[in-house]
């Protein structure tokens, strides 16, 4: 006897797509065409029911995938709150730790970027072994251990070692390899981008927490103190609010694989992307060497009103970014978008090297338009990255990226360290400028990207199959790995049909 069962998509679909694309046979359970349908037995993400849609358009978050995604999501804040405390305290301290030198200041600001950056990709891979939860709670308890010793430490040595530590918990591709785990394909990329939002609200929660806290309750150590309560934080919450799924296949979108590695370095597109995040977060740390003692020094700001600087420094220019995001991503404009903002950045630096002097207006004006340039750039780059690599690569590509960035970290602490008492202030920033302006020049020939995604689609083993995909509308290229079972493709998002793809779509 025939069901009454039937499917419907989220939109109306022209009658030449449906006869051309899917067929129905209730006998087998079978949609599609070719050798390679679609079994409503396997389409565990949609609804499949008689009297009811086969088949709906269902992009929102399921209460499993929302609970999952809040808690990686708070625990990625968590642990990057604690990192970034200390950020804009540690130069105002430095004079209290044995043997310290501006150099080993800088050495102790980025030495957790050094450590992240060659165990971050080591430790995801060995998650796909051990499993997350392990590899996430070993790396927590690190990061407590590390911020305990720095918490203690009474020469800068002993600081240095702490700050390591905390960086050696390098559990960020793992949370990432976990997102992939727990969320549908559909879903993943809002996924990362409400992780993504976690980082710059921890970001800007730090810079106004770590002023306070080393006022209120008694420097530098307390901060550290503070710290190592959130990795404990993070570890309970690992045990008690983090999903432990059973890893599916290998996801080249999210999780990086060692073979690729060779070929991601060459690509050039993708190489000036890595140089970007490597200069900007070189900025970043080689500047904190100096912003704290300025706001002390030259502009006679109170060590117990620097909170309230970074409030608004970063509050304003996360808001003042925001017509510019618009710009690039809905209204195609990402090239001069970025192009203007690393312009930006290199102005405000080198304006900042002429003018620290001249008032707290102008200097806290050019570190205003510093930070509007790099909130703006912070988030531009991560997506130039998913829609620059190529299908199948993201995942890699993400992992050099993000190493990247820990290296420009360390680089730009270090960088920071030996600049300072050899040039100044106004030697620094002289040089950051340049530097960012060299950034400029690499990247200027960059091509202007289009808005696509990758995606992880059901895999078939007939020759035919790749281009019954390509035939998509907005399916832009398609590679199969056959030992993983597994098909990846990359879509315009403007021109692709959802409903003639989503059967295709992988959980």
């Amino acid at each position: 006897m025939r069901l009454p069962c039937r499917i419907r998509f989220g939109k109306a679909l022209p009658t030449t797509h449906l006869s051309s694309l899917f067929t129905a046979s209730y006998g087998k359970g079978f949609i599609g065409r070719g050798r390679c349908g679609i079994h409503f037995d396997k389409l565990r993400a949609f609804d499949i029911r008689c009297n009811e849609p086969l088949l709906h358009n269902n992009d929102q978050f399921s209460p499993s995938e929302r609970q999952a995604v809040a808690s990686i999501a708070g625990l990625y804040g968590l642990r990057m709150l604690g990192l970034f405390m200390v950020l804009p305290v540690l130069a105002l301290y430095v004079e209290d730790y044995q043997a310290a030198t501006p150099l080993l200041l800088g050495f102790a600001l980025g030495v957790y970027g050094l450590t992240q950056a060659l165990l971050q990709i080591p430790l995801g891979l060995a998650s796909d072994r051990l499993g997350r939860k392990p590899i996430i709670v070993g790396g927590l308890l690190l990061f407590v251990g590390g911020s305990v010793l720095a918490a203690e430490a009474e020469s800068i040595y002993g600081l240095i070692a702490g700050r390591a530590l905390q960086g050696a918990g390098a559990i960020a591709s793992t949370l990432m390899a976990l997102v992939a785990d727990v969320t549908r394909e559909q879903n993943r990329t809002k996924a990362m981008a409400s992780i993504g939002g976690s980082i710059g609200f921890a970001f800007l929660l730090a810079m106004i927490l770590g002023p306070w806290i080393s006022t209120q309750f008694g420097g530098v150590e307390a901060v550290f103190w503070v710290t190592a309560f959130l990795g404990v934080l993070g570890v309970l919450w690992a045990q008690w609010r983090l999903p432990a799924p059973q890893m599916g296949a290998v996801n080249r979108e999210t999780q990086a694989v060692p073979a690729m590695i060779s070929g991601v370095l060459k690509d050039v597109r993708l190489l000036r992307l890595d140089l970007g995040i490597f200069t900007l977060h070189l900025l970043l740390m080689a500047g904190f060497v100096a912003i704290p003692t300025v706001l002390t020094d030259s502009l006679q700001i109170p060590v117990e009103s620097h909170w309230w600087v970074y409030l608004l420094l970063l509050g304003g220019s996360f808001f003042a970014m925001i017509p510019a995001i618009i710009a690039a991503e809905r209204g195609g404009h990402m090239k001069p978008v970025f192009l203007a903002a690393i312009a930006l950045a290199a102005l405000s630096l080198g304006g900042f090297s002429l003018g620290f002097e001249r008032g707290a207006a102008v200097a806290l004006g050019l570190l205003f338009l510093f930070f509007v340039a790099f909130n703006l750039l912070e988030a531009s780059l991560p997506s130039l990255v998913s829609k620059t690599a190529p299908a199948g690569t993201r995942g890699t590509a993400m992992g050099v990226y993000s190493t990247s960035q820990f290296l420009g970290a360390f680089v730009g602490g270090v960088l920071g360290g030996w600049l300072l008492p050899l040039y100044g202030v106004a030697g620094l920033f002289a040089v950051l400028a340049l530097m960012t302006l060299l950034w400029l020049l690499v990247v200027f020939p960059m091509e202007a990207p289009r808005a696509l995604s990758g995606v992880v689609l059901k895999y078939c083993d007939h020759d035919g199959y790749a281009h019954e995909l390509e035939a998509l509308p907005g399916v832009e290229e398609v590679v199969l790995v056959a030992h993983e079972k597994t098909a990846y493709a990359k879509v315009d998002r403007k021109e692709v049909d959802w409903g003639l793809l989503r059967p295709y779509l992988s959980e």
